[in-house]
């Protein structure tokens, strides 16, 4: 038969539905899968801060301890630090998955908005 020129002919066309699914459609899928887990992980991560700094000025109120709006400053910017360096670390690493990276890196801002 005479399918292995058939084979070589899809392997090199960038239209074939093998190249698109390899190359785009995981890519894809894997970073809006990505991007949805890191929308609903920084929210729970945001409402378990703001109930800990909430009750953090509870516990100011009732003299139980003392905080000074410069350490809550710095934990706060320590914080949104360490959010941004999670966020830079799964971008960099979804541009890896392919030779150009922008189907993984796309899909991570699409799940990212969906999330």
């Amino acid at each position: 038969m005479n399918t292995h020129s058939v084979d070589a002919a899809s392997s090199s066309d960038i239209f074939s539905s093998a190249f698109l699914l390899g190359n785009v459609g995981a890519p894809f899928a894997i970073g809006l899968a990505v991007g949805y887990f890191a929308k609903k992980m920084l929210r729970t991560a945001l409402f378990m801060g703001g109930a800990a700094i909430t009750l953090l000025f509870v516990a100011e109120y009732y003299d139980i301890i003392d905080i000074t709006d410069e350490k809550l400053q710095h934990a706060a910017s320590a914080a949104t630090e360490a959010a941004k360096n999670s966020g830079g670390f799964l971008v960099d690493r979804l541009t890896s998955i392919t030779s150009k990276g922008a189907s993984g890196v796309g899909g991570f801002f699409v799940g990212f908005k969906l999330g």
